[in-house]
């Protein structure tokens, strides 16, 4: 896999198509950080760090996160994407944070202060890598 944060917002992004309650992504720091984002913000209900047994015998980290729908089943997260691929970086200044749907979306940056929201980017006065953009 060369692209695992792509590969955690696809899994994210057709576990709410298909109407899961939950989804098991493999773990890292920096997915852990998105996943607490996504809750802040409130796309998702929750997440947790687990153990899980792999067919070898061995154990390995995934984060569990749940997901969220509303009242009549209606899908919280309407649309994720990429922006920054390994093969092409993007980035932006602390005046050029991008604006997702005109502040209905969420960008997820990460900044010389760690993982943020566009929002609290700005706010701070940093830039940095824009990660994906939700809404």
């Amino acid at each position: 896999m060369t692209d695992p944060i792509a590969d955690m917002l696809s899994r994210i992004r057709n576990a709410t198509a298909a109407r899961h309650t939950r989804v098991d992504v493999p773990a890292s720091n920096l997915k852990v950080e998105i996943a607490r984002i996504l809750e802040g913000e409130g796309y998702i209900h929750g997440y947790k760090l687990v153990t899980s047994p792999t067919e070898r015998g061995f154990e390995r980290k995934v984060i569990r996160i749940t997901l969220k729908y509303g009242p009549r089943g209606e899908r919280v997260i309407s649309g994720i994407e990429r922006v920054s691929t390994p093969g092409r970086r993007v980035y932006c200044e602390r005046e050029g944070v991008p604006v997702v749907l005109g502040g209905l979306g969420t960008s997820i940056l990460t900044t010389s202060r760690g993982v943020m929201t566009g929002r609290d980017a700005a706010k701070v006065g940093v830039g940095g890598e824009v990660l994906c953009n939700i809404w």
